[in-house]
């Protein structure tokens, strides 16, 4: 036998010897999460959504035995037919948006997100230009064009308008123009070109582009935050993973700060447990509005 033989043989026994295992006997020794796919109302274009929404989906995917996945929708409606069909199981909803859903099939609130207050609220804010002098208040609304978010939006477009005709008197047709948008952020760029005097937005994105030439002109009562939802067929354990991850966080732990900065403006300050009586104050808004010749959604 050659030396070269003999070299290999001594080889082969001495690895034999070792308590190795084949890359793919490792990897297949590792359960795979079962998937959760999780979206949102369309608050932003759907790329910033994702580098504000990714970091959420990797916290919950690290800290609950599920992998969550984005599912992007193009629009309101898009996210009701997403939930309704199964192709998402957990998504972020408004209050109108819930309460459209809710009449199609059943689903269930878990969570709301908390304000930079501490507290489960958020608001509508009227934006307009910095340099545009001509309005200060609400009732500067009167004859100036106006952009909203989608009919379907709560702080787009509901909150707004309640607070256009309940506080202020104004109506519809007391604007000279108004539109509804896709996307929150997209009223705001609206607005900066020019393009309309004022628009509506959720506050999460007025605070976001406080300093990009825009003024806040109003801002509307508080607003029930937004449920995170679950399908009602959903597994007890999803929703208990859930909520022992997200409930846990405390915005005044530095070391729980550092995780909750890297996500939206809208849920980074914690959550607390919702109920299906939160959204009661969004129901009375919708029914003045139709009194009011207003149909909403």
């Amino acid at each position: 036998m050659s030396f070269r033989c003999v070299i290999l043989s001594f080889l082969l026994v001495f690895v034999s010897t070792l308590d190795v295992k084949p890359a793919c006997a490792e990897k297949a020794a590792v359960p795979s999460k079962e998937v959760v796919y999780f979206s949102a109302i369309t608050l932003y274009h759907p790329i910033v959504m994702y580098q504000r929404y990714q970091p959420l989906m990797d916290y919950l995917t690290k800290n609950t035995p599920y992998r969550f996945e984005l599912k992007l929708s193009q629009d309101y409606r898009d996210i009701i037919y997403f939930l309704k069909n199964n192709r998402v199981q957990v998504a972020l909803l408004g209050g109108v948006t819930y309460l459209e859903a809710k009449k199609q099939f059943a689903i269930i609130p878990i969570l709301k997100p908390l304000g930079h207050d501490g507290k489960p609220y958020y608001r509508s804010v009227f934006i307009a230009r910095t340099d545009n002098k001509k309005i200060k208040t609400l009732s500067d609304l009167k004859g100036k064009s106006v952009a909203f978010a989608s009919k379907l939006s709560t702080s787009g477009y509901l909150a707004p308008l309640y607070h256009l005709y309940f506080n202020a008197g104004i109506r519809l047709g007391d604007l000279s123009r108004r539109i509804n948008l896709r996307y929150h952020d997209s009223v705001a760029r609206e607005v900066l070109r020019g393009e309309f005097d004022a628009g509506a937005v959720i506050d999460a994105v007025a605070n976001s582009l406080k300093d990009r030439g825009l003024k806040v002109i109003a801002v509307s009562d508080p607003i029930p935050g937004l449920p995170i939802v679950t399908r009602a067929d959903a597994p007890a354990e999803l929703i208990s993973a859930m909520k022992k991850a997200l409930l846990s966080l405390d915005y005044n732990n530095p070391e729980h700060r550092r995780i909750m900065e890297q996500w939206d403006e809208e849920f980074k300050y914690g959550f607390a447990e919702a109920t299906d009586s939160d959204y009661r104050q969004i129901k009375k808004m919708i029914d003045y509005l139709n009194e009011n010749g207003v149909n909403i959604p």
